[in-house]
């Protein structure tokens, strides 16, 4: 069934599949589009990715550090915000070259041998306190044929898995350094309370070596009477020494003389003895005599003398018996007195000359020490005085050195396992975006630019079929104005008509609440009716080139949306176009932007019919030709 619409550049007649293929041509563009670039990360599955790990862990205290195989464990794991991720393959060398080559893999991601070493060595630098740091690097190789958003994505993993194992180092190396500051902090508060206590100490020992000064003068005024002594003690001695030699030779004359005079004594004892014996006989004889005395009759008064001559004589006897004893006695303590006096007199010359005379040389020995002892004391007197005049500059400084260390722990951040563990995670990573997405390039605009620019394509192509004014301008007999809104009619309503259905594939895609959707397909629908009206009129005035100049709007729309880095006067050039209000409207839909459109669709509706008057004068000859 044909329509009454004049074809373009043609006298075929336009039937209604012409219309639909119109009508659906921006719905299928945009279908497509957002389909294929709609949450790329949703079905990154169906990239395959290789991860070569040459790396060779290192051992940190003890402990064996993979960071190549927990990396490439993240990789496969993926994240914990997003469910989905690519497949990856752990691979070699030659697999991986071989799988870039055949178009199996999309990306390999190398780690390096010495990935683990380079990446612990900032650690290491600061534990060992000194070494040279150096950053982790791996690499990521994509085949030369790959498609245009495959590097960004892959890249784009590969950094942020590199990025969160920094991170996780980061943290765990800041950590140790916020430990190592609450440590030191302590560590100084401990010194400062120490140099406290040293303070303490050195005012006491500063007050007790103020006192030493004076008892050193005493002990220096005691030691020089103790040396007066001593040298008067030696000179005692030295007399006592003398003397005691004198009665040494005393006792050994006394000896000599008691051990003669016993000798001789004993050599007397035997006369004494026989004295002894006569009267012992003269005793016995007047005994005997003046028992028989009144038996041989004598008178009494003879008898009683002679018993009286015999008691006296026995008592004599006696008497004499004892003094014979006595001189053999008195020989024998007369030898033992002269054998005590010799070894008396060794003894006083064994005491004069080793007690006596060492101690003399004692003493005067005791008499210099004591002298050094005054000058040495006197010294201490002196050395007192400075050195409690030091001890309290050392206690001052002490004190001094104690305020400074307390104000320095208190001055060093002190912090908990679990504030160092936060701070750490925050300052490894103090910044972090919202609103923005990194993990897909398709944007909240993208879908608004898409649909602008298969929305003016849609207006390009219904006037690449259709005429922007009947061939019969120069003959009818309808106003211009009539002309040009005749032939706007179907392209208004075929615009309006893709405006609703683009709306209904996006809102299949992007799933808009109600509200959101009805701004949208309100504005799409304007700028379907709009972009229909400017396409008429730059085919109107412009003829072919109008065509051409459309498409060339078209591809403008599309560089300078897609991204801000475009040059400046490109930029300008883009916010002029007719797609920029659309562009805008389908992001927010705004008042601004409806009456941008209308603007717009209302000029170009004035070119169109200025364009129809211009065609609807012509020259004789022109008219002749036509006919």
């Amino acid at each position: 069934m044909t329509l009454p619409i004049e074809r373009a550049r043609s006298r075929k007649p336009i039937t209604w599949l012409t219309i639909l293929g119109i009508l659906l041509l921006p719905a299928a563009v945009g279908g497509i589009l957002v389909a294929a670039l709609q949450n790329p990360t949703e079905r990154l599955d169906s990239m395959t990715a290789a991860i070569v790990n040459l790396d060779e862990p290192v051992e940190i205290d003890g402990q064996l550090t993979p960071l190549g195989r927990q990396l490439a464990s993240g990789l496969v794991e993926g994240s914990d915000e997003l469910d989905s991720n690519l497949t990856w393959v752990i691979s070699n060398e030659d697999d991986a070259a071989e799988g870039l080559a055949d178009g199996s893999y999309q990306a390999v991601i190398t780690i390096p041998e010495e990935f683990s070493a380079t990446a612990t060595s900032a650690g290491q630098a600061i534990s060992d306190g000194g070494g040279e740091a150096e950053q982790a690097t791996i690499q990521v190789t994509t085949p030369d044929d790959g498609l245009v958003a495959d590097d960004l994505i892959t890249s784009q993993i590969a950094n942020v898995a590199a990025s969160s194992m920094g991170t996780l180092l980061s943290e765990a190396t800041t950590e140790n350094i916020l430990v190592g500051f609450t440590t030191i902090g302590d560590q100084i508060g401990d010194a400062a309370d120490g140099a406290v206590q040293l303070a303490t100490g050195a005012r006491d020992a500063a007050t007790g070596a103020a006192a030493i000064p004076d008892g050193a003068t005493q002990l220096a005024s005691g030691a020089a009477e103790l040396g007066t002594g001593a040298s008067s003690l030696a000179s005692g001695l030295d007399t006592l020494a003398s003397k005691t030699r004198e009665a040494a030779g005393g006792a050994t004359t006394l000896g000599q003389g008691l051990t003669a005079g016993a000798a001789e004594l004993q050599s007397r004892a035997a006369g004494t003895q026989q004295v002894a014996t006569g009267s012992a006989g003269v005793a016995a004889g007047l005994n005997k005599l003046s028992s028989e005395c009144v038996a041989s009759g004598a008178a009494q008064a003879y008898c009683d003398q002679i018993a009286a001559l015999s008691a006296g004589a026995t008592q004599t006897d006696a008497g004499v018996q004892q003094l014979a004893a006595l001189p053999s006695t008195i020989a024998t303590q007369m030898g033992q007195a002269g054998a005590g006096a010799t070894t008396l007199a060794d003894g006083l010359n064994q005491l004069a000359s080793q007690g006596l005379d060492e101690s003399a040389a004692g003493a005067r020995a005791l008499s210099s020490g004591a002298g050094q002892l005054s000058s040495g004391a006197t010294e201490l007197a002196t050395g007192a005085t400075e050195l409690s005049t030091g001890l309290d500059t050392l206690a001052t400084g002490t004190g001094d050195l104690a305020g400074g260390l307390r104000t320095a722990a208190d001055s060093l951040p002190s912090f908990s396992d679990s504030e160092s563990t936060s701070l750490a995670s925050v300052i490894a990573d103090p910044v972090a975006s919202k609103g923005a997405d990194g993990a897909t390039i398709f944007g909240p605009t993208a879908i608004p630019l898409l649909a602008a620019v298969v929305l003016w394509f849609g207006g390009l192509a219904s006037f690449l079929v259709m005429r922007a004014h009947t061939a019969r301008t120069l003959t009818s007999r309808r106003s211009s104005a009539g002309l040009a809104l005749r032939a706007f009619a179907p392209a208004a309503a075929i615009g309006a008509a893709q405006g609703l259905l683009v709306s209904l594939i996006v809102q299949i895609v992007a799933s808009y609440d109600a509200g959101t959707w009805w701004a949208f397909a309100g504005i799409a629908v304007l700028a379907g009716i709009v972009f229909a009206a400017v396409n008429q009129a730059l085919v109107a005035v412009f003829g072919g080139i109008g065509r051409w100049i459309s498409a060339l709007v078209g591809v403008l729309a599309i560089a300078t949306g897609l991204i801000s880095t475009v040059p400046g006067w490109l930029a300008d050039l883009g916010a002029a176009l007719p797609t920029a209000p659309a562009f805008t409207g389908l992001i927010a839909a705004t008042g601004g932007a409806a009456a941008g459109l209308v603007v717009w669709g209302v000029l170009s509706l004035v070119a169109t019919t200025v364009a129809v008057a211009l065609r609807r004068t012509t020259s004789a000859k022109a008219a002749l030709a036509t006919a």
